[in-house]
């Protein structure tokens, strides 16, 4: 943890958030949280700190904000606000982090869970299938596993069920069994050479095959589902009673996720069978019982908040 100073870029000048990530339904956001003046919120994917800085705005002096980014590169558009702690570490370890900052309960969390503009726009990030670069894909980097490991390490068995489950892939298997037999005598290492290797299995439109394949491999890379659940079971011991949450999705894995979560406590889907009542485990009240997306003016202004959903739930109880 640390308090923020704001980097320069290339010019001299501070860095501009808006050129690293425009923020999606920034103002459904701030209405869901119901924010008090004095409270204390976590954003716990700060990027460009588009929703960091607008829900500052509506923070008095006593209030305060702590942001979660596991990504170097976010620190460069920390504002100077001695309200604000950042925290250079993944949201999966919200409680302890928070407990570091002595605080145990708090009035409301968001996360934003998209990949940021910034880290799609890098081409040496390894995110985007637009450019050449290494195969990274890594948001800390820190850690060791890179897209270029799975791909070259991991058995058939398991890039399969990778790719089937977290990039839809239609023909998973195929691929899975492409990548095994030519890792041996083609290159991996780089988006074009990955690319090059697997090119004559490809399915349908190039471009949106490869983001399904690169979406998998990014979900893997950066366990990205295992920290969001690990995220959502301390939600509920965190908020204060009538505290909220609101976590903004861009794909069904994390969506369904979200939502189970807020309704009944588990990331189990209900059986569906009209003889069986289970009840809710849940701490949580929905506030949403249908998510909340953009607005076709937003759409149009950022083409990539189209698949964003907002859920929004509250912990039961009154203070």
């Amino acid at each position: 943890m640390e308090k923020p100073k704001q980097d320069k870029g290339a010019s001299g000048l501070p860095a501009d958030p808006q050129d690293y990530h425009v923020p999606v339904l920034l103002s459904e956001t701030l209405e869901a949280l119901n924010i008090q003046p004095g409270g204390i919120y976590v954003d716990c994917t700060f990027g460009g700190g588009g929703h960091s800085k607008a829900l500052l705005s509506r923070l008095g002096s006593a209030g305060k904000l702590v942001v979660f980014d596991q990504d170097a590169d976010a620190r460069k558009n920390l504002p100077d606000d001695e309200r604000l702690v950042f925290v250079s570490h993944n949201f999966r370890h919200l409680q302890r982090f928070l407990r570091l900052e002595q605080v145990t309960a708090v009035d409301g969390i968001m996360a934003d869970l998209g990949v940021s503009s910034h880290q799609f726009d890098e081409a040496e990030r390894g995110f985007s299938t637009r450019f050449n670069a290494a195969l990274d894909m890594r948001m800390d980097q820190r850690q060791a596993l890179t897209a270029y490991e799975v791909v070259s390490t991991y058995t058939e068995q398991r890039l399969h069920k990778l790719f089937e489950q977290y990039g839809e892939v239609t023909n998973a298997k195929t691929l899975a069994r492409k990548i095994v037999q030519v890792r041996n005598t083609a290159s991996l290492k780089t988006i074009d050479g990955f690319k090059n290797a697997v090119r004559d299995i490809v399915k349908g439109n190039p471009n949106k095959y490869f983001a399904q394949v690169f979406q998998a491999l990014r979900i893997e890379v950066n366990d990205e589902l295992g920290a969001l659940k690990e995220m959502l079971q301390q939600v509920p011991n965190l908020l204060k009673p009538g505290g909220r949450v609101a976590i903004i999705t861009f794909h069904s894995l994390e969506d369904r996720l979200v939502k189970n979560f807020f309704r009944r406590g588990s990331f189990d889907e209900p059986e569906e069978n009209p003889f069986i009542n289970t009840p809710s485990l849940s701490e949580l009240k929905l506030i949403t019982k249908k998510p909340i997306g953009p607005t076709a003016e937003e759409m149009k202004r950022n083409p990539r908040s189209r698949s964003a959903k907002l859920r929004v739930a509250e912990k039961i109880g009154k203070e």
